[in-house]
């Protein structure tokens, strides 16, 4: 008789919740199941390690909690993965020259002006967010554009999309660079611009970074994505310094955002040095209670499309003599990435133009005769592709990760590069779905803001922030919310191998989570375009909020 009660009080206790957990109740949450529906629900019990214990419904008797958490009718959605970001880039660019709001060489030279004078001691003056495409005149800016003010200093601004950047006469010389020198295969060189490839020669004279203001970066990097509801990252194009960045975090207890990094290039290659961590000869396992694993190889198959340097099978419509930069031939990428994936690494390749989305295709399909169709080949940008390559994308396992705010941004550029009829599936997001492929989203951030919820409404609307173009641009290709909110949580989270872990508020996986101010269901697509997170959580614990005024409204600006 003891025995049997013994058992059953056993029972009770291990049924009930403990009185450490968190209950989240009075919500509007709003996910999408593991069967792409979109699944509601009125609270989150989250247990005391972090991990989501069940989600509760109306009908629901609420469970005894340690803590109670009233959500005042706020929505609650599964924190947001960038499937594609650059951390350290990110934190960067937002402590150097910000030129991402300028709209015109002269705003640019301005800028540079007021940065050099509040800046006197800093000895290169490097920045970063230029876009031609959005200057009256639209043409690249020049090293005597930039020595007209200033000369006596290195300066180095990169453009948006980090294919090309735009020196003075000062860095070049630091450089080594004269009028001889010529343009490197897959890159060119043009009155102080540096295209792809011929870039390097400009970064390798730029002084290192020191350990502190890497760690700065990559603080301002976590804040910042906490701010716009981001939890986890495919961190792509991740140097041995940036890993050892996030691992510095990692030990002193600062890592909380999510990251599945990408090594940059060759990481079975790489020069050993002192430090064991200067060498990831395999993936590693997560870290740091899941927040950081090293999962991929990421590799570079062509360049951008504003600055042209995307590979196309056919000439640019706005420059008949350029098809773009291809980096590698089929021989080189296929030996580059057997090497990482004989490793372990999955890879993930960065491809724009047709004519690299189509290289890509066959060095992946290549791939797959080798190691079988589970390794999970990534496509990044996954931009212009030709109609006939499309099925080839789903039929070999591959991964689509992509960028909705690029097709609302590369709009108008798009179509002057290559005319309106070689577009039909250029940021293809439902035929790329029809064809079975999996489909991740991300911002390519700094490239684009890491604020998901534009990205969210380009994806459903084909419209930009303000609406255009009214109906949206190839309308055909928009997807439901629940197939974009996928994209942008169980999508992302698939596409990094955390499916088990990460992307959806499912018991047993960790209790990420946002709050926002509005039911992104029930907006129009540009009102969700303006969502504002107010909270952050990661492992059950807030670790960002917004201010609010005294009626409980978000300040405006913060």
């Amino acid at each position: 008789m003891k025995t049997r009660f013994l058992a059953a009080l056993t029972a009770i206790l291990l049924a009930s919740p403990a009185l450490s957990d968190t209950l989240i109740d009075h919500a509007v949450g709003i996910q999408v199941d593991a069967a792409g529906h979109l699944q509601h629900f009125t609270g989150l019990l989250i247990g005391d390690d972090g991990k989501v214990v069940r989600l509760l419904h109306a009908s629901d008797q609420l469970p005894k909690a340690a803590t109670t958490i009233d959500a005042r009718g706020r929505t609650i959605l599964p924190g947001l993965i960038d499937a594609h970001g650059h951390v350290m880039d990110l934190g960067f660019a937002a402590l150097r020259l910000d030129l991402t709001n300028t709209h015109s060489l002269a705003d640019v030279q301005q800028k540079l002006r007021a940065y050099a004078a509040t800046h006197p001691d800093y000895k290169w003056i490097i920045g970063f967010g230029w876009n031609q495409e959005h200057w009256p005149e639209k043409t690249f800016p020049t090293a005597a554009d930039l020595d007209s003010i200033v000369s006596e200093r290195p300066v180095v601004l990169e453009r948006v999309d980090g294919h090309a950047v735009v020196a003075n006469s000062a860095a070049m010389q630091a450089a080594g660079i004269t009028a001889a020198t010529k343009s490197p295969p897959g890159g060119t060189i043009h009155n102080g611009l540096f295209v792809d490839a011929a870039r390097k020669l400009i970064d390798d004279a730029e002084p290192e970074p020191t350990i502190e203001q890497m760690d700065a970066a990559f603080q301002k990097a976590q804040e910042i994505l906490f701010g716009f509801g981001v939890t986890g990252v495919g961190s792509m194009s991740t140097s041995i310094g940036d890993w050892d960045t996030f691992r510095r975090a990692g030990e002193a207890g600062k890592l909380q955002v999510r990251l599945m990094v990408y090594l940059l290039d060759d990481p079975v290659h790489l020069k050993p040095g002192p430090d064991p961590l200067k060498v990831i000869p395999h993936p590693t396992g997560w870290m740091y209670g899941d927040r950081l694993r090293a999962v991929g190889a990421k590799f570079f198959d062509d360049g951008a499309l504003g600055s042209r340097g995307a590979w196309l099978k056919q000439p640019y419509a706005d420059e008949p003599d350029a098809r773009g930069n291809q980096l590698h031939s089929d021989a080189e990428l296929r030996s580059l990435e057997d090497r990482a994936a004989a490793a372990g690494f999955q890879v993930a390749t960065h491809a724009i133009g047709d004519a690299a989305n189509a290289q890509v295709i066959r060095t992946y399909e290549w791939l797959n005769s080798k190691y079988g169709p589970n390794r999970r080949w990534r496509i990044e940008h996954v931009q212009i592709v030709d109609c006939a390559d499309l099925p080839r994308i789903g039929c070999g396992h591959m991964i689509a990760s992509m960028q909705p705010t690029h097709q609302t941004s590369d709009r108008l550029m798009a179509e002057e590069r290559m005319g309106h009829d070689r577009l039909k599936c250029a940021y293809a997001w439902q035929s790329i779905l029809k064809t079975g492929a999996k489909l991740a989203f991300g911002t390519d951030f700094p490239v684009e803001s890491p604020n998901p919820f534009p990205g969210l409404s380009a994806a459903i609307s084909r419209e930009d922030i303000n609406g255009q173009p009214p109906g949206g641009w190839f309308p055909e290709q928009r997807l439901s919310f629940a197939q974009a909110l996928h994209a942008y949580t169980r999508g992302a989270a698939y596409a990094g191998f955390a499916e088990q872990k990460i992307g959806a508020l499912d018991p047993g996986k960790w209790a990420d989570f946002v709050i926002v101010d509005r039911d992104p269901t029930k907006v129009d697509p540009q009102q969700l375009a303006r969502t504002q997170v107010l909270q952050t959580w990661i492992a059950g614990k807030k670790v960002w909020s917004r201010s609010l005024n005294a009626s409980g409204a978000p300040e405006r600006g913060k």
